[in-house]
């Protein structure tokens, strides 16, 4: 291999020939580098030019029809395995038979253009100059895509984080009318993601339903406080009033576009509904209810029993054990109850 600067810029245009007769080479190198700002490496191996090619990373490939040991033809077949896709990098034969079958073969084979033998000094540089503008242009493209690219995704990661905030403070105002922390929500949220994910729902989905779950209680906001806020037991009409919030809840995030609001419109709606089919609003029973919200029911009861409410104190941790054991079947999915039971490390109140 042999490779001339003639002091040209190292970020000049980079022309690899590949030609078993070195007259050849010779001459393409003095035309072309004379002709513009560009370097040319060369090799007579053909086998050689695979190797040259992973190395140099040219900008351009002028190959020889007939070589020996390897025909232009299957050396454009391994160079185009190496091209990645969607580059424009030209390969140009070089050759004196320019039959209709030859370049059909040619061009199906990637060839971007031709150079015919005997060379006309003139012709090979404006057909080489226009393959390297065209290349030029393409990656200037390229790289004006990948940073549209990149501003869209930077734009699209704020608007979900942003997205994310106002849901969150959204349940957070809902939650914070009967629990001082505020809290209840996230704790829900992380026990719904580890019980998904302990059923083997996918990362994907239990990271939606972390997120979804905090919002299952935002019909709350509807809620009178002398309801609310209660604390003695609740008289019939009071307890309607209190159960209205699943569907008020969904009201607020109903048709929503994103599988995060289409799960929180679910769970808000159906975290109630009971195993049996004794619960509300629809009175659903077994795998009628969504799963996100059978999952939620398990995580919304047990952070409930586990922490102190206006209307009765905190459980002992193993209490609220034995109420869920008690409530499979019944209350709860069996098999997100054994799925709770076989957390480890268990949850903690």
């Amino acid at each position: 291999m042999n490779e001339t600067e003639n002091g040209h810029s190292p970020a000049a245009p980079l022309i690899l020939a590949v030609d078993d007769e070195l007259v050849n080479l010779r001459y393409l190198q003095q035309v072309l580098q004379r002709a513009g700002d560009c370097r040319v490496a060369f090799t007579q191996d053909p086998r050689d030019a695979v190797r040259l090619f992973t190395e140099l990373r040219p900008d351009m490939v002028l190959l020889d029809l007939h070589m020996p040991g390897m025909s232009g033809f299957e050396l454009m077949d391994a160079l185009g395995a190496l091209i990645p896709d969607g580059e424009f990098l030209p390969l140009v034969m070089i050759t004196a038979d320019l039959t209709p079958e030859v370049r059909q073969q040619a061009l199906g084979r990637g060839a971007r253009d031709f150079l015919s033998k005997p060379f006309d000094a003139g012709e090979a540089v404006l057909r080489v100059r226009n393959l390297l503008e065209t290349r030029a242009l393409h990656n200037a493209v390229r790289g004006q895509n990948r940073l549209l690219e990149q501003r869209v995704r930077e734009r699209t990661e704020e608007l979900e984080r942003t997205h994310m905030e106002v849901l969150e403070r959204l349940a957070e105002a809902a939650e914070l009318r009967d629990d001082d922390t505020g809290q209840h929500t996230r704790r829900v949220g992380a026990l719904a993601a580890r019980l998904a994910a302990a059923l083997g729902m996918s990362p994907e989905a239990a990271a939606v339903l972390r997120h979804s779950a905090t919002l299952h209680d935002v019909g709350k906001i509807g809620i009178p406080d002398a309801i609310l806020l209660k604390p003695g037991r609740l008289t019939p009409e009071e307890r309607a009033v209190m159960q209205s919030h699943t569907t008020i809840g969904a009201r607020i995030l109903d048709e929503g576009r994103t599988p995060l609001m289409q799960s929180a419109e679910r769970i808000a709606r159906h975290h109630h509904e009971r195993w049996d089919g004794g619960g509300y609003p629809g009175g659903l029973a077994g795998e009628d209810i969504p799963l996100d919200a059978r999952i939620v029911a398990v995580a919304d009861v047990f952070d409930a029993l586990s922490h102190d409410r206006p209307y009765r104190p905190a459980w002992p941790p193993e209490k609220v054990y034995e109420e869920l054991r008690a409530q499979a079947g019944a209350h709860f999915d069996p098999r997100v109850v054994d799925a709770f039971l076989a957390l480890d490390p268990p949850p903690a109140p």
